[in-house]
């Protein structure tokens, strides 16, 4: 437990400053089409983006997502959410460290000068959405942290099992479970509450071999892998865009109808996902039911894509 009776969200991953900008006539000119999602080699296209548009930044990163969202719902005590990642030297790195002072999130970056700060660009023309991230740093594989430092994973894992606290793990994208199922698995028997959407529930059960498509019987099959805490029963949870949730407890398998929106409404589905998980997560940290969990989920994905980016009002209209 943490400030005022509290627990606190500690979260930990490689961190990406994103920038956005919305102009065709750039995509066009560089030959990107307004779809990409792709790497660039130098940081001087990011330079130049910034000095030809008018950007917005944002603190961003799937984990560091769910903790500005978290931290958004609490809203106060400040710093209830806190995120650990590693930054450049840079300009970057100081407009990140900013930006995370901004949405109130207690974040410690590690600095060093090898490399630069993880960076994304984010172009939004219209419905679309084209990305470009900087390929340089040494630990680049879109940020997901199983993919760079299993050992430091493990260790928070451990900690975690041996003192009864909650460790939550989010499958992030369907080629983790596919190419990174030894780490993922050596993982697993930590995990308390495991989060994903219909895709990488899919691909899970495909890559271990659960031999069902349907993902009640995927979650409850998720659930019931070795644990080694045997205080806390594996919760599952899978979302599914417009779809209900998914949720194990105990011995039931419910699905939650999400919010409806209109089509005319959305502006961006990127982060809907880190929204839902930060959502859920300012509930759990006050001891509140999984269903109010789901429901604060829905919520906060229902508010960031009717936004640019992971971004949200100043305060939340959650009762």
């Amino acid at each position: 437990r943490g400030v005022c009776g509290f627990m606190l969200v500690f979260g930990l991953q490689r961190p990406w400053e994103v920038t956005s900008f919305s102009d065709s006539d750039y995509l066009h000119a560089v030959k990107i089409c307004c779809t990409d999602r792709f790497v660039v080699k130098e940081i001087s296209l990011f330079e130049e983006i910034v000095k030809k548009f008018k950007v917005e930044y944002h603190a961003g990163g799937a984990t560091q997502n769910s903790v500005k969202v978290a931290q958004w719902m609490i809203q106060e005590p400040h710093k209830v959410a806190t995120f650990f990642g590693c930054i450049g030297n840079d300009k970057f790195g100081k407009i990140l460290k900013e930006k995370a002072e901004e949405a109130h999130v207690d974040a410690h970056y590690y600095e060093q000068s090898e490399e630069p700060t993880g960076t994304c660009a984010a172009c939004i023309t219209g419905d679309n959405r084209s990305i470009m991230c900087l390929e340089k740093q040494k630990h680049l594989l879109w940020g997901f942290f199983l993919t760079v430092s299993l050992e430091s994973i493990l260790k928070v894992a451990k900690h975690a099992s041996e003192n009864n606290k909650i460790f939550c793990l989010n499958l992030s994208a369907p080629f983790i479970c596919e190419f990174f199922k030894e780490a993922l698995m050596k993982v697993m028997p930590y995990v308390d509450i495991l989060f994903g959407n219909e895709t990488e529930a899919a691909t899970f059960a495909q890559e271990q071999g659960f031999e069902t498509e349907d993902i009640e019987e995927i979650a409850k099959k998720a659930q019931s892998l070795p644990k080694e805490n045997k205080k806390r029963q594996r919760i599952v949870v899978f979302t599914q865009g417009k779809e209900g949730t998914v949720m194990t407890k105990g011995d039931k398998v419910e699905t939650f109808p999400v919010l409806e929106i209109n089509q005319s409404e959305i502006v961006d589905t990127t982060g809907a996902g880190d929204a839902f998980v930060g959502g859920f997560l300012s509930q759990l940290v006050q001891d509140k039911t999984f269903e109010q969990c789901i429901r604060a989920g829905h919520y906060s994905a229902n508010v960031i894509i009717r936004h640019a980016g992971c971004t949200f009002p100043e305060k939340p209209d959650f009762h």
